[in-house]
């Protein structure tokens, strides 16, 4: 029989909807990694960008996008924190102005989906294709009120880079070596906070209506996304492995000296949705987003789009 810590998942070891409680297991996490870094910058940027999520900024609007939202940024942070102290296990080290940069580039990486106060047209998934470039320039703009020097924004915006999926990360051309490497664990991060999430499979459901907006891909539906999304798990796997340089085995270390578990608990999470997936699709009985009962989320698009979803 399995111990009680190999079953363990994500959402048992802290409240993965409370911004706050995300918060407090990254600056646990900094203090593991450098008890000498102070973790006030990064509270404050964090802080900003809870602000600006929610709407509280003078001149960007509140997010309105269901799929990269605030749960999706703090989750990212979080998973982001965590590579950062399991990549010291492994003896890669960073000084406290990359880790922050880091950090920093995790909170904003998806700013590029926020509309300023005079943009009432739509909602910020018009922005998806160009959503990356967006970022790079927010994180230019307001750099300096999230805690960087002047210097170290264009290392913030090559990781924000990183994450475009249409981009080969190996093209891109890092500052640094030490860029480089955390641009890879923050694209890393960003996938495996995305597809690690609890709620993923129903939250596809949600990204179909970004994409749709966005006029990203040509699906039919929000099943045909997640027909298709079955293959995307081997493109992300190839990722890993190649372009990202297999920078996710720093999850398990992390989660050793930790946790005490000996497993990368987002990669379990990965695979199971992955299992789940292909059962309800293989099913014949019935529509298989019915499958799909977290967060009530089926039960809402139903209520606002009809058969149109």
């Amino acid at each position: 029989m399995k111990s009680g810590k190999s079953q363990r998942q994500l959402a048992d070891l802290l409240d993965m909807d409370s911004p706050s409680a995300i918060l407090d297991e990254v600056v646990f996490i900094l203090t593991l990694t450098d008890p000498a870094m102070d973790p006030s910058p990064v509270i404050n940027a964090f802080n900003l960008t809870v602000s600006l999520y929610r709407g509280y900024w003078p001149a960007e609007r509140a997010c309105n996008t269901g799929y990269h939202n605030l749960k999706h940024i703090t989750d990212t942070i979080l998973a982001m924190a965590r590579l950062i102290h399991g990549a010291f296990q492994d003896n890669f080290k960073f000084t406290q102005r990359q880790i922050l940069t880091a950090l920093v580039a995790a909170m904003i990486h998806d700013s590029g989906y926020i509309q300023d106060k005079t943009d009432l047209e739509g909602t910020g998934a018009k922005y998806t294709l160009v959503h990356v470039q967006r970022s790079m320039d927010f994180a230019n703009r307001y750099g300096r009120r999230f805690g960087l020097t002047q210097k170290e924004v264009p290392d913030c915006q090559a990781m924000i880079n990183a994450t475009d999926l249409s981009i080969n990360v190996n093209s891109i051309p890092f500052p640094s070596a030490p860029c480089a490497m955390l641009a890879r664990m923050l694209a890393a991060a960003d996938l495996m906070a995305q597809m690690g999430d609890r709620t993923y499979l129903e939250k596809l459901l949600l990204l179909y209506f970004e994409f749709r907006e966005g006029s990203v891909g040509s699906y039919r539906n929000s099943l045909d996304l997640l027909n298709k999304t079955v293959n995307f798990y081997e493109f992300i796997t190839k990722r890993f492995k190649s372009q990202l340089q297999g920078v996710n085995r720093f999850m398990r270390l992390h989660f050793q000296a930790r946790w005490g578990i000996n497993a990368d608990l987002y990669a379990k999470a990965m695979e199971n949705h992955h299992k789940y997936l292909i059962k309800i699709l293989s099913s014949t009985d019935g529509d298989p987003r019915q499958n799909l009962r977290r967060k009530q989320i089926v039960q809402k698009l139903q209520k606002l789009y009809g058969q149109n979803w």
